[in-house]
């Protein structure tokens, strides 16, 4: 049997993936994998026998990326799998900036002992008149899965689209998403001059962090709302704080409020309900439990965030697959295909690197030489400077 550890409640849907000859582990000293939502691995040192974490979602703060690369555990999330519930959240947002729901349901609450509430109520409700969002401008930092369809939705509200997104690989693999009428900008400027909502959806990074200030808010139109669904340190608090007393900024949408954010007056704060749909976890636990089995019987990687994707496909029964995780050195991966053609007959390999981390896959034939001297060619392959893990699928 092979165990998986699950550091949070993972969706069944998500577990009934996994085959008969998996089960779920309570212990991760005997552990080839975990699946894990929010749970916090920062200060977790893994046992050797770990080879995989997925992440039942997309945002990886919570799991030390590069120690892991260095021990060989591939780390996984889910991109796209929860995209739909946090584009169905930003609009929500939107809305409720754009009509001042929140008040009006408050002022109902607040009168509901009122017999003549349904007549009072009248006079009442100019004080939460609102706008729509008919024909405004919003621009869209990021057009990944999620943001690809924030514009297909804004534009099927009427509005009108710019997007920003640096990636040329991003934008050639969503654009089948794109309204026809987007326009994509070379720079985020070009949306702070013109956008009346400003949805952020960019990953926590050094550039990103505090992308939003008191320097790119000048440059935005008055009364401007703000939509940040990806990470609260985008948005610089201090700042955000300022343009609200001033009305620079009409709403601040969060769904990530803290204490700071929480007590600001024009705030629309929302408990970290993005991905909090039944769809949205059932969709990110089948598709980790997936990596998972992948990378585990055939040594497919897609959507690591800490090594290379690589996929040289399902194994044939007949071959032997050797998989080896190595930094990115050159003349490595030559080098372990010729340890291999020396032992074996090799039918393919396949060399893909990421930043600093690579892999290598080796398919050959039944290994009648592999261990013909002593040495097998495990060992040898592990001896080889800069290789981090080797596992030989049979």
């Amino acid at each position: 049997m092979k165990n998986i550890l699950c550091l949070n409640n993972i969706s069944p849907l998500g577990l009934a993936v996994l085959p008969k000859e998996y089960q779920v582990t309570k212990d991760v000293a005997n552990a080839e994998a975990i699946l894990v939502r929010s749970a916090n691995m920062l200060e977790m040192t893994l046992p050797a026998n770990v080879l995989a974490v997925a992440r039942a979602g997309a945002g990886v703060n919570n799991i030390p990326l590069e120690p892991y690369a260095k021990a060989g555990v591939v780390v996984f999330n889910t991109p796209g799998a929860n995209a739909n519930a946090v584009k169905e959240l930003t609009i929500a947002g939107m809305l409720l900036a754009s009509r001042d729901i929140y008040h009006g349901m408050k002022w109902v609450e607040e009168n509901k002992t009122d017999v003549e509430i349904n007549k009072n109520m009248e006079k009442a409700k100019a004080a939460f008149a609102g706008r729509e969002i008919l024909s405004k401008t919003i621009g869209i930092f990021g057009l990944g899965a999620v943001g690809a369809l924030i514009a297909g939705a804004a534009a099927g509200m009427g509005m009108k689209v710019y997007g920003y997104e640096p990636s040329a690989d991003t934008i050639k693999k969503n654009q089948h998403l794109f309204p026809s009428g987007i326009t994509l900008v070379a720079s985020g400027d070009e949306i702070y001059a013109v956008a009346d909502f400003i949805s952020l959806n960019v990953p926590l990074l050094p550039t990103t962090k505090g992308m939003i200030n008191k320097d790119s808010i000048a440059k935005m139109k008055d009364g401007v709302v703000i939509l940040n669904l990806a990470r609260d340190a985008i948005v610089n608090d201090a700042d955000i704080k300022v343009a609200l007393l001033s009305k620079k900024v009409h709403k601040y949408v969060t769904d990530f409020p803290n204490f700071e954010t929480a007590n600001m007056e024009g705030v629309i704060a929302i408990p970290h309900l993005g991905a909090s749909t039944e769809e949205a976890e059932d969709n990110c636990a089948v598709m980790a439990a997936k990596e998972i089995v992948d990378f585990i019987e055939h040594g497919i990687i897609v959507n690591s965030v800490n090594f290379p994707n690589i996929d040289l496909g399902l194994k044939p029964n007949f071959v032997h697959r050797l998989v080896v995780l190595h930094e990115n050195v050159e003349g490595l991966s030559g080098s372990i295909v010729k340890a291999a053609e020396a032992r074996a007959k090799v039918l393919t390999s396949i060399f893909k690197f990421k930043g600093a981390y690579a892999a290598t896959i080796v398919d050959f034939e039944h290994p009648t030489k592999t261990c013909a001297d002593g040495t097998c060619l495990h060992d040898e392959v592990a001896g080889l400077k800069g290789v981090i893990r080797v596992r030989v699928i049979h």
